[in-house]
């Protein structure tokens, strides 16, 4: 794997260069994994001229949520408590840059005027989202863990489905999935699982309450698994104890048609605003545009949130490789609603279309 995060680390220094930059500080930590492999904690990542170096504040520990860093990187110790991102500008200094591109938008006001004070000599630019660039492209390992991360959460959302419901918190459902999810390999919660019934249901990152399963609801449940750094992502919405009524299909249905059309526009090429636009005009052809999410997914990776954003204002087009969420949505206050989410992996057409990793039925079950 050291090759993969040195070839990593070159295409960031290139992309440096051409803007000017004989070095880079990376401090935002998923992206500081993703160029070495491992994040400890406080850690940043220097791309110096002639060398990189990881600035550590202290010796980084065995735990393997941190990631495996890349043997092969010189690691350096800082010990007394002082700031890498700070201390970095010296090494960056005494290594002969004259330009150090830093992640202005993870930096605080305080800790880039400390970071200015340190070498005045040496000129500051933003590296802007170069990382979070490189990084929307995934290599056939990463996809890999995503796939483990989505069949572990697959399995922990089907055990839970074969349990009795009815009676039970949402909170206490909450904690449940997020145990299954350990039991099963992952390293944690990709993100804090959403268990939504009756009015709650249908509504995007809705916190668990102690309120309890009722015959007749809507339950609507979204979690992902984190595995080896990966996340992934899926909702599903149930009927409780009983046959679905009449608007419950009709509104189910509608989403589920919505999600549909939004997997079936993932390809090389589309644009991000196009996969919106194609699963929020069923939506609103249906009478619920007003309802709807604001966005209809997202990339996933190293973070549960990531570019590219499949939203009505979005700019871009989507690549090969991409893991995203389709994950459309309708919220009605008072009543509930619907969530269908999917991770898929953009694929081309040669290739069988759009990698489907989350697989539980999308059938609107009465449990």
């Amino acid at each position: 794997m050291s090759e993969v995060y040195a070839d990593r680390r070159m295409r960031l220094r290139d992309r440096c260069a051409a803007a000017g930059s004989s070095a880079a500080l990376v401090s935002r930590p998923a992206n500081v994994r993703y160029l070495t492999g491992g994040s400890p904690a406080g850690a940043v990542l220097l791309l110096g001229p002639d060398e990189d170096v990881l600035l550590c504040p202290t010796a980084p520990g065995a735990d393997p949520t941190d990631g495996r860093l890349d043997e092969l990187l010189r690691q350096q110790l800082l010990p007394g408590g002082g700031d890498p991102a700070v201390e970095a500008v010296g090494f960056a200094r005494k290594a002969g840059a004259d330009t150090l591109a830093v992640e202005e938008h993870h930096l605080t006001v305080a800790r880039h005027r400390a970071m200015g004070s340190a070498a005045p000599g040496l000129r500051l630019a933003d590296l802007s989202s170069a990382v979070e660039q490189l990084r929307i492209v995934k290599d056939e390992d990463e996809i890999a863990c995503l796939r483990i991360a989505a069949e572990i959460a697959d399995q922990a959302l089907g055990e839970l489905l074969e349990s009795i419901l009815v009676g039970r918190t949402e909170r206490h459902l909450a904690l449940e999935l997020e145990r299954r999810l350990v039991d099963h390999g992952a390293d944690g919660p990709a993100f804090p699982t959403s268990v939504a019934t009756g009015p709650h249901s249908g509504r995007a990152g809705h916190r668990p309450t102690d309120r309890r399963v009722e015959e007749g609801d809507f339950l609507s449940v979204c979690l992902g698994a984190n595995y080896r750094g990966y996340r992934c992502e899926i909702g599903r919405t149930f009927v409780i104890g009983t046959t679905p009524a009449d608007w419950q299909i009709e509104l189910y249905d509608l989403v589920f048609a919505a999600q549909r059309a939004g997997r079936e526009a993932l390809a090389p090429g589309a644009g991000y605003r196009d996969i919106d636009r194609a699963a929020r005009q069923i939506l609103a052809a249906g009478g619920h545009g007003d309802a709807s999410a604001p966005l209809t997914g997202h990339g996933v990776g190293l973070e549960i949130d990531e570019d590219p954003q499949l939203a009505p204002a979005a700019m871009g087009k989507l690549d090969a490789c991409v893991p995203v969420t389709v994950e459309p949505g309708v919220h009605l206050p008072g009543r509930g609603g619907v969530r269908i989410d999917d991770t898929l992996v953009v694929r081309q057409e040669a290739d069988g279309g759009p990698e489907l990793l989350t697989i539980t039925t999308k059938e609107l079950l009465a449990l």
